[in-house]
């Protein structure tokens, strides 16, 4: 049993901490909060061990009547890993404090590409990542289109992909940001970031892959549109490619699942922890292959998708499981997820 230590339980953090605590072969030994909010308070009534991420800010955690275990530095020694979910740019400068300590750590997608070792997803990079010391689990929108290429991929050969990312302009929680009656180009630049993170994890499709993004004034999901041109294939062929892919299915708008709004719908009618999606859905009449061009249409749930590709990544760095379907398959009996 490996122990993990989650360094900032928030919007990430709590939902891999609670997949962690589904897996047989890891446990978590204590979350970390930099204030103590209402999370913070929902920790401890879970079960895990609350600690300090500031030690200078520990005396905010008793003024308000909330006990905790001391500050990060009081259990990272018994951390077999660190599950780094700090906002974006924090992760960074954590590292530094990861390596003194010597303990192997995973950053997010909010992190740069260069920072670490490598770069992770479940299909692409397993193998890559295996019982290296820190690794960078890619975006939300990256393990998306991991997802969705590697299905493609499995049936024809990729030319050259162009996506168009329509993404969500806040999480749920989030009343700081995000566009009230606008549609924002997020680069207003093309090509965006998007698709170099891809080539990150995927280092033969570095330059096939052009993307462009916008956000628009929803919070439940993001949306992507694709165009990939092939070497040669069918409709049926990319639908097989699909079924056969891990964490990724079709839905149907004649079902009724004909927005991002119907599919959020569909997940609190699976009885999903948080109306969490893990898997990417993908609108089966969006499926179109036009002289061996395919189109396609799929969502992602921007807070629950990375969080199985953490948890394989995991037993990736500690040598756990030495083959990435068979982690895929734990993680995803272990999570209840679909297929």
């Amino acid at each position: 049993m490996v122990k993990v230590l989650i360094n900032g339980y928030g919007s990430i953090g709590k939902r891999v901490a609670d997949a962690i605590e589904m897996q047989k072969d890891m446990e978590v030994i204590g979350v970390t909060k930099t204030r103590p909010n209402f999370e913070a308070k929902m920790a401890i009534e879970k079960g895990y061990k609350l600690y300090a991420a500031i030690p200078e800010r520990k005396s905010l955690f008793e003024e308000s009547g909330i006990e905790i275990e001391g500050s990060i530095f009081d259990v990272i020694e018994e951390a077999d890993i660190v599950v780094d979910c700090t906002p974006g740019g924090v992760g960074k400068d954590n590292l530094e404090v990861y390596k003194k300590y010597n303990v192997k750590a995973i950053l997010q997608g909010g992190e740069k590409a260069h920072y670490v070792e490598d770069n992770f997803n479940s299909l692409w990079s397993y193998d890559r990542c295996y019982g290296k010391d820190y690794i960078r689990t890619v975006s939300c929108n990256t393990t998306g289109l991991c997802r969705i290429l590697y299905a493609i991929n499995s049936v024809t050969e990729i030319l050259k992909a162009r996506v168009v990312l329509i993404r969500r302009g806040a999480d749920p929680n989030d009343i700081k940001k995000g566009p009230i009656n606008a549609i924002v180009p997020n680069p207003p630049t093309v090509p965006s970031h998007h698709g170099p993170d891809v080539g990150s994890v995927i280092p033969e499709f570095n330059g096939k892959i052009v993307t462009s993004a916008i956000i628009v004034p929803t919070t439940l999901m993001h949306m992507h549109s694709l165009m990939v041109e092939t070497s040669g294939t069918t409709r049926e062929a990319i639908i097989e490619g699909i079924e056969k892919t891990p964490r990724i299915f079709t839905v149907s708008a004649e079902e009724g699942l004909n927005s991002t709004a119907t599919i959020i719908e569909y997940a609190r009618d699976l009885g999903r922890n948080r109306y969490d999606l893990n898997e990417i859905p993908v609108w089966e009449e969006s499926i179109n292959v036009v002289d061996n061009e395919v189109f396609l249409m799929q969502a992602v749930h921007q807070e629950s998708d990375v969080v199985p590709e953490n948890i394989d990544c995991i037993r990736s760095m500690l040598q756990l499981v030495d083959d990435n379907m068979k982690s895929i398959e734990m993680t995803n009996k272990a999570m209840g997820l679909l297929k």
